[in-house]
Parts: structure tokens; C-alpha cells; sequence
């Protein structure tokens, strides 16, 4: 962040040359997301210019994106509240430009006469210097008065309207805060570890959790960590890195991945001593399972093809599902999924992942299993799936997960014995994302 500012105050004094480089970014980004509905990560690599700035300003442009995604409707109330009259719609880019300003006066520790000069030079530079004295009004009066910061709203505010009320009719009032107030927090990083975890604890300074991942502080370029150009670890949130570990002792069996790209799950299974399968229906995306492995050495077969309608020419012992989904489970990494998803997509993606479900208990061998999971909070697409899918099919049945399977942690697993993670829990060493998992056996 330092050297951001640096950046700015080193800069000469014509206004375009005022803007600071990462805030321009910063800036395009966010009116891709909120103008364009482009997932922020695509913006992120379309983006020409992000690639032209030092790393630091690349951080720092993701940094204050990510906040004001995560922010918008607190920044939105805070705006509102000192605004006297609506901007004109033809304005939409000197809000978004203000709610770049407030994040960084309110939720980022950025100096006030950075966040405020830099705000006003990035209205002018896109073309309406009509609104600068505005701007700089509306920032210098947050800067000077910090309690206008409570007008946002607690954290709840920052979720669409269909999110908060099905949390809170899935998961209570208290707990939906909490959620909401997690989901506020930069993330962790955490990586899986092929073997030897407390050793690469040790070179890279991070914490072996009791699931086994390694949790490090976020870092702003991973692959320059040490371990990474050797595949010795992967990028994997915690919470994603326990359903594979559920099928037990794989030694030697034969496991379908489906839905398999990015390959975190089939780098798991592939190190658990199986014969893997990987199976996506995007090429382009399956090319990255690919090149994952390639990095950890690790050997699967991978096929393109449509998991609701292929099947294997013979049944196999295991196959684990991380079916598509809403995603709302990974907001913290993810913020952009608040004001791109909408309720409609909930029904699209459980029609989706029945006819997934149905597809894989196809599958499986008698006496086989499959491990079922989707990285969202929506019940719709978790304890709901499986409890139709055991309506339909008589032949499979729940295998309970335990809290030892867990890292020992019984909160976690719901009364079904089904996992449940939220960005709630584990609040003491960095939270977790949100996650479900259902394990099931063929009889």
C-alpha cells in the first residue's frame, strides 16, 4: 500500500498523470463487476493494464476492488446519508468512483488525503470534473467525521436481500451476522500439502490446522513461494480439502472426479494412491487440471465430456461430485458473487445437480461410494440434494461422517452427519469456507 502511495505522490502534476495507476484499475474492475457482470477474476485477467503495474499496486488494486465488493452496501449507506439528491444516472462512474474513496477512508487503512486527492483526480480523468468539488466535499466530510461510518449498517447490510433471508431461515438471525461479519475478513491462504506438511509449515512460516491443510498468511504473489515451481503444495481452501479426504483408504481404487477442473480433488486423490478419472465438460478447464498436475507430478487420466449423460464402460469404486453451484460458500475469496447470483440461479443449479447425482449413482460398483459436495450455503443445493436423491434411489444410503474425519471438530458436522462448514467457524484462526458434503454408500 506504501508504495501505491509513493506511486501517486511521485507522479507530475497534470491530472490525468495524477491518477493513481492501481486506482484506475481499481476502478475498470469494479464497473466491469457492478456495470457489466463480469466475475471479478475474469476482470482481473482481461484487464491490460493490471499486468503493467508493480506487484505491490497489483495487490493493492485487488485489494480495495475486493473491499468495495464486499462493502457496497455499507458504502452505499454511507453515501447516501451525505449525499442531498441521488447522482444522475449518467454519473453512475462518480459513485463508483466515491465508493472506491469511502473504502479506503472506512474499511482499508489508507491516508485520507490519498484516498480524497486520488478519488477527485480519477472523477476528473473519466470525464466529469463537473462532479470533483462534490467528491472532494463528500470524502474530506468522512475523513473529518469517522462516525459517519456507522451509517452503513452492520454487516448484513452488505447482503442482497434473497441471501440474508435464506441464511436467516437456514441458519438462525445470530448466525447469519456472524457469517455476514466473516465474510468481511481477507481470507487466509491455505495450501495442501503432498507430504510432510509440518516441515513445509516450518519453511514457509504458516500453521498446520487439524484437518491437515497449511494455513499461511495471504500472499500477494503464491507462486513465488517457496515449494510451488517444485509441486510440492496446492491451493486449497481448508474446507475444500475434506470431502476427498472422506472416501478413506484409496489405495489402488479406481475414482471417478467429476466435475474435477480446477484439480485440487484430483490431486488429493491422485496422492491417496488412486487410479483417477477426471472428468470436466469444459476443455478449456480441464486443460488446468492438466497443467496442475503436470507442476505436482502427479498422473490422472481426464476426459471432456458431460457428466449427466457419460458413463464409464464399467462401474468403479468411488466417484466424488463437487457439483457447480451458487458459490455463496466462497464470498470472502469471492465477493463479486454477492451482486452477480440472484435466487433465480439457486433453481437452475439444483436442477443441475440432481441430474448430476442421478448421472453418478450410475456409477458406482455395489458397495461403492460417493462423496458429494458443492462449495454453497444454499441448503437448497446440500442437505436438500441428498435427502431427494436418497428419496429416489433406495440403493444408496448416508455413511455419516465423524468429527475425527474433521479435525475432531463435531460442530461442524450437522445432525445428519453431513459436513457443514461457514465462514463463521474456526473465527479464531482465520474461518473457513462456506462448504457441504454428503457421503454415500451403493448397497
Amino acid at each position: 500500500m506504501s508504495k501505491s502511495e509513493k506511486n501517486v505522490s511521485d507522479t507530475p502534476s497534470s491530472a490525468a498523470a495524477r491518477v493513481s495507476p492501481a486506482r484506475s484499475v481499481a476502478f475498470d474492475l469494479l464497473r466491469a463487476v457492478l456495470r457489466k457482470s463480469t466475475p471479478l477474476d475474469e476482470a482481473l485477467k482481461a484487464h491490460r493494464g493490471l499486468g503493467l503495474l508493480p506487484t505491490a499496486d497489483r495487490g493493492f488494486a485487488r485489494l480495495i476492488t475486493a473491499a468495495t465488493l464486499r462493502r457496497l452496501g455499507q458504502i452505499d449507506g454511507i453515501l447516501d446519508a451525505l449525499l442531498e439528491k441521488p447522482l444522475p444516472d449518467r454519473a453512475s462512474a462518480v459513485r463508483d468512483a466515491l465508493r472506491l474513496g469511502v473504502a479506503q477512508l472506512c474499511f482499508i487503512e489508507t491516508k485520507p488525503h490519498a484516498a480524497v486527492d486520488t478519488t477527485v483526480e480519477l472523477v476528473r480523468s473519466r470525464g466529469h470534473a463537473a462532479y470533483a468539488g462534490l467528491t472532494n466535499a463528500v470524502l474530506r466530510r468522512i475523513g473529518r467525521e469517522p462516525e459517519r461510518q456507522q451509517a452503513g449498517g452492520p454487516a448484513g447490510a452488505n447482503l442482497p436481500d434473497w441471501l440474508q433471508a435464506s441464511w436467516q431461515a437456514a441458519y438462525g438471525a445470530e448466525a447469519t451476522a456472524a457469517i455476514a461479519e466473516a465474510l468481511m475478513v481477507e481470507p487466509t491462504l491455505d495450501i495442501t500439502v503432498a507430504s510432510d506438511p509440518a516441515d513445509w509449515a516450518a519453511r514457509l512460516g504458516g500453521e498446520v490446522l487439524s484437518t491437515g491443510s497449511l494455513r499461511l498468511p495471504l500472499s500477494g504473489n503464491v507462486t513465488a513461494l517457496d515449494g510451488y515451481d517444485q509441486g510440492a503444495w496446492w491451493v486449497q481452501d481448508a474446507a475444500a480439502a475434506m470431502p476427498a479426504r472422506l472416501l478413506g483408504n484409496l489405495h489402488g481404487k479406481r475414482v471417478i472426479d467429476l466435475c474435477a477442473a480446477p484439480g485440487g480433488k484430483t490431486a488429493q486423490l491422485c496422492v491417496a494412491g488412486a487410479k483417477v478419472l477426471a472428468v470436466d465438460r469444459a476443455e478449456k478447464r480441464l486443460r488446468t487440471v492438466h497443467e496442475n498436475l503436470k507442476r505436482l507430478q502427479l498422473n490422472a487420466d481426464t476426459l471432456v465430456a458431460d457428466a449427466t449423460d457419460w458413463q464409464p464402460r464399467e462401474a468403479v469404486d468411488a466417484v466424488l461430485l463437487d457439483a457447480p453451484c451458487s458459490a455463496t460458500g466462497t464470498i470472502r475469496r469471492h465477493p463479486d458473487i454477492l451482486h452477480l447470483k440472484t435466487i433465480g440461479d439457486i433453481q437452475r443449479l439444483t436442477d443441475l445437480q440432481d441430474r448430476l447425482l442421478a448421472s453418478a449413482a450410475t456409477m458406482i460398483k455395489p458397495g461403492g461410494q460417493m462423496v458429494y459436495c458443492t462449495c454453497s450455503l444454499q441448503p437448497e443445493e446440500g442437505e436438500q440434494r441428498i435427502a431427494q436423491f436418497l428419496e429416489k434411489f433406495s440403493d444408496f444410503y448416508r455413511l455419516p461422517i465423524s468429527a475425527a474425519e474433521v479435525g475432531g471438530d463435531q460442530a461442524l458436522i450437522n445432525a445428519a452427519g453431513e459436513l457443514r462448514t461457514t465462514p463463521a467457524d474456526w473465527p479464531d484462526s482465520g474461518g473457513l469456507d462456506g462448504f457441504f458434503a454428503a457421503r454415500l454408500g451403493r448397497i
